[in-house]
């Protein structure tokens, strides 16, 4: 992961006829939408590989159940697949960028993938699930090298600007997501096992495609230390939005990880809800959110989203079996939604540079995608049914969209830093991871 901003010959500059420094109104999602079409065989191949990266945290949704009849395991066992997973995700992020700044992005990434590929191999081979528990942790460390520089590999040889990168980005992570409950389903209704064989070749497949199409990027001057994402959250507003983005992960990964238990549905029924689930959050992620942004700005969006969700997560406990299918779908979109704002703030809002102030955001979310897997089924125990588990989740975005409001005044792209569609604040030429 590129640690230093450089200069970005590709990125636009400020819209014809509009003052210096700014964009023409509508201009700049125009610009992003052409622009994340137009990019080099290097995107599309990091892009490809980060939808396989993606897939793999919700390939296990719909197999829950069936792991845990396979491996004769309760469902707070079961839940440490994922808190295994983003445990180790979250340590290993602080890392991440002192070991892209020395071996470059290509060899993070490729290492990356090499470690996903040995660890869900592994993992289809489980006979317990202290295995599978522990296999899942080192496909998070493998997952953690790839996606943290997957996003500074998007931005530093895409065309078209920041703003298209990230939509890029997001578009990978939404498609991922959409596509990883799908194929656990498809493949899982034969075995649990075969959808860890399945990522293992996709990742393989995408392995093959970066060794072929990306070039290394230029190293930065100064290897980054170790501690360099952790002093970014020192700025007020990193640390804001990092905070905010804690609560609402947990909300969102009590969707992720403990509906599947109280939806209660067969691998195909499970897979067909949390495709929709997907698809509904690769369309907000890329196509709405930008465009509430540009209409709203991003503090008064993301309340909202987090208000939203909080009421969906509480319906999805009190309602029905429909109306918590219903409301799991939903909570796509909102998802969507919080997760471009997010993304955009926590590379933007600070002087760091985006690898290491992305490094130091993901640290501290990660921790909560760790925390609600094991919570939520514990919780589900200590309260004697399945509503206090989303009643906490919509307490935790209610206080993720209060750090939002009180925070408000912080979260703003700072002067200098890429303006949606690649001009900046100040006027001067974008720039790039």
């Amino acid at each position: 992961m590129q640690a230093e901003d450089r200069a970005g010959s590709r990125a636009d500059g400020p819209a014809v006829g509009a003052p210096a420094g700014e964009a023409a109104p509508g201009e700049t999602e125009r610009e992003a939408a052409r622009g994340i079409l137009r990019q080099p065989k290097a995107v599309w191949a990091t892009a490809g590989a980060s939808v396989v990266a993606f897939m793999g945290i919700g390939l296990v949704d719909p197999i829950l159940p069936s792991i845990a009849d396979g491996l004769r395991a309760t469902p707070s066992q079961v839940s440490l697949l994922f808190t295994s997973y983003f445990l180790i995700t979250a340590c290993a992020m602080p890392v991440t960028g002192a070991v892209s700044s020395r071996l470059g992005g290509r060899r993070t990434l490729l290492a990356g993938l090499a470690l996903v590929v040995v660890f869900a191999t592994l993992s289809g081979t489980s006979s317990s699930v202290g295995e599978l528990v522990g296999f899942r942790a080192g496909w998070g460390l493998g997952n953690a090298l790839f996606v943290s520089t997957a996003l500074a590999v998007i931005v530093g040889a895409a065309s078209g600007g920041s703003a298209a990168a990230i939509l890029l980005y997001e578009s990978a992570l939404g498609l991922g997501m959409a596509c990883g409950p799908l194929l656990g389903a498809v493949l899982g209704e034969a075995s649990w096992r075969y959808p860890f064989f399945g990522t293992a070749l996709l990742m393989a497949v995408g392995f093959l495609c970066i060794a072929a199409f990306l070039r290394e990027q230029p190293r930065p001057a100064r290897p980054v230390s170790v501690l360099d994402p952790l002093r970014a959250l020192g700025h007020r507003g990193l640390a804001s939005t990092a905070a905010a983005a804690f609560f609402y992960y947990y909300a969102f990964f009590t969707v992720l990880a403990f509906a599947p238990f109280v939806l209660d549905l067969t691998p195909y029924r499970a897979g067909g809800v949390f495709f929709a689930w997907g698809v509904l959050l690769a369309l907000f992620s890329v196509v709405v959110a930008p465009r509430l942004q540009s209409r709203f700005g991003s503090p008064p969006v993301l309340c909202a989203a987090l208000l939203m969700l909080a009421a969906d997560v509480a319906a999805l406990g009190y309602g029905g079996h429909r109306t918590a299918m219903f409301c799991t779908v939903l909570s796509g979109a909102l998802i969507g939604v919080a997760n471009t704002v997010f993304t955009e703030l926590a590379l933007d809002v600070s002087d760091a540079p985006r690898a290491v102030a992305g490094a130091g955001y993901n640290f501290v979310r990660w921790f909560a995608a760790a925390a609600a897997p094991y919570l939520a089924p514990r919780i589900e125990e200590w309260s004697g049914g399945t509503r206090m588990p989303f009643l906490v989740a919509g307490a935790a975005a209610v206080a993720g969209a209060a750090i939002v409001r009180a925070r408000r005044g912080l979260l703003t792209p700072r002067a200098g830093r890429p303006e949606p569609g690649g001009s900046t604040r100040d006027g001067t030429a974008a720039l790039t991871d």
